[in-house]
């Protein structure tokens, strides 16, 4: 069966939010990296405490729709595993829209927040002085790709029955 277009743009579009969290992993690497070199030399290296926070922050909203779609999200899965597939679609239908819901509600406060950190040109209060509505924007993007898959997971399972979640074999649910 092949994909439309519209499902390998989203699974493209998880995946590259997935990579991009991969890679503010390994800036925080460098920057802690970079922080004990110009310690250790005797150097100051200002605001690598606020760019290490940035890039943990931006690792996590990044990381959020393809852990989803993994399985990595801790779903506790007892009252499933114990009721009839009616009765789970109907579950999955209710945690997925309540999901939806509060990721698009974060999603709609968050871009006002950016958008006011923007206008006033609002920079952070340590050492970096960074506009704060870059990286801001950063967490911004990784919330509106979390609220996506989780619409996603709910429509597909509206329509098919099924989600996208998919869990490696060898792990099972609790």
């Amino acid at each position: 069966m092949q994909k439309s277009a519209l499902r390998t743009f989203l699974d493209g579009l998880y995946s590259f939010s997935s990579v991009c969290a991969a890679l503010s992993l390994i800036a925080i690497l460098l920057l802690i990296v970079l922080q004990m070199t110009a310690r250790w030399t005797g150097e100051v290296f200002p605001g690598a405490p606020e760019y290490v926070g940035y890039a943990m922050a931006s690792a996590s909203f990044l990381a959020f729709a393809g852990a989803l779609n993994k399985g990595s999200h801790i779903r506790v899965s007892i009252l499933l595993n114990v009721v009839g597939d009616g009765a789970r679609r109907w579950i999955n239908i209710w945690c997925f829209g309540i999901g939806a819901a509060v990721a698009w509600y974060f999603v709609f406060y968050a871009q006002k927040f950016v958008y006011w950190s923007w206008k006033f040109k609002d920079i952070s209060q340590g050492q970096d002085k960074t506009l704060l509505w870059i990286p801001q924007s950063i967490m911004l993007f990784g919330a509106v790709v979390l609220a996506i898959a989780l619409t996603d997971n709910l429509i597909c399972l509206l329509k098919t029955g099924k989600h996208n979640i998919v869990r490696d074999g060898d792990e099972m649910e609790v």
